[in-house]
């Protein structure tokens, strides 16, 4: 289980690393050197997990949907906003978020499948806002799947012109402005009367769960730990 262990922490390691390389640099000029000398591992490690820097790409892109998460809320249109305001924060500062999201609209990056994550991400939209029109939240005229499109569609607009201006400094607030104007048109009124819309919520929200990751993971090797001293 230790070499189990090992091999999930190296892969981690390379896929966030690899991560802040194409953040910084793109796909086509992102090289396996540059991510083998700040991951500190040897070639055989990375090319063990993934067989080339395409797959090493479509990791990222499929661990930023994996990374994120939401607090159910006695509102499900709060999570709706919350997914947005957890997902503008880590792009400040979380390299797999902030990596999946320059390859996601890349130009130079044709030769990845981003449709896959694409999907992912309005499927996970389209799920909330579902559920919120099933509870009586969304009004009866709204097209989920149509929104779901138009929010993933216009988050990628937003990351764009917020990475160009502040390096994604000012995402949250420009998410804001996009709740600001649309919500009115999916929200019924008592339930947009009712929704947190602030940024810093955002923050709040991710450091919980961060610290509620930490909290299993200790749990989890603890409890192996334990495991492991009782075996004859």
């Amino acid at each position: 289980m230790a070499r189990q262990d090992r091999a999930i922490k190296t892969r981690r390691v390379i896929l966030e690393t690899a991560a802040a390389v194409f953040d910084e640099h793109g796909f086509d000029r992102a090289t396996i050197a540059e991510i083998l000398s700040r991951a500190g591992v040897t070639k055989g490690a990375l090319y063990f997990h993934f067989p080339s820097k395409e797959d090493l790409a479509l990791a990222v892109l499929h661990e930023q949907v994996l990374d994120i998460a939401v607090q159910p809320q006695p509102i499900k249109l709060q999570e709706f906003v919350d997914a947005g305001q957890i997902l503008a924060c880590r792009l400040r500062h979380d390299p797999i978020q902030r990596g999946a999201a320059r390859l996601a609209i890349e130009p130079g990056a044709n030769q990845l499948d981003r449709k896959q994550s694409m999907s992912a991400w309005t499927t996970f939209v389209e799920g909330l806002l579902r559920e919120a029109k099933a509870r009586g939240e969304v009004l009866e005229s709204v097209n989920v799947r149509d929104t779901a499109e138009l929010f993933v569609g216009a988050f990628a607009g937003l990351q764009m012109m917020s990475k160009a201006f502040t390096d994604q400094n000012d995402v949250s607030h420009r998410l804001l402005v996009f709740f600001e104007h649309t919500l009115p048109t999916i929200a019924v009124p008592a339930v947009l009367a009712k929704l947190r819309l602030d940024p810093e919520r955002g923050a709040r929200l991710d450091a919980e769960l961060r610290e509620r990751a930490a909290e299993a993971a200790k749990h989890a090797a603890a409890l192996e730990e334990g495991l492991q001293n009782a075996a004859p």
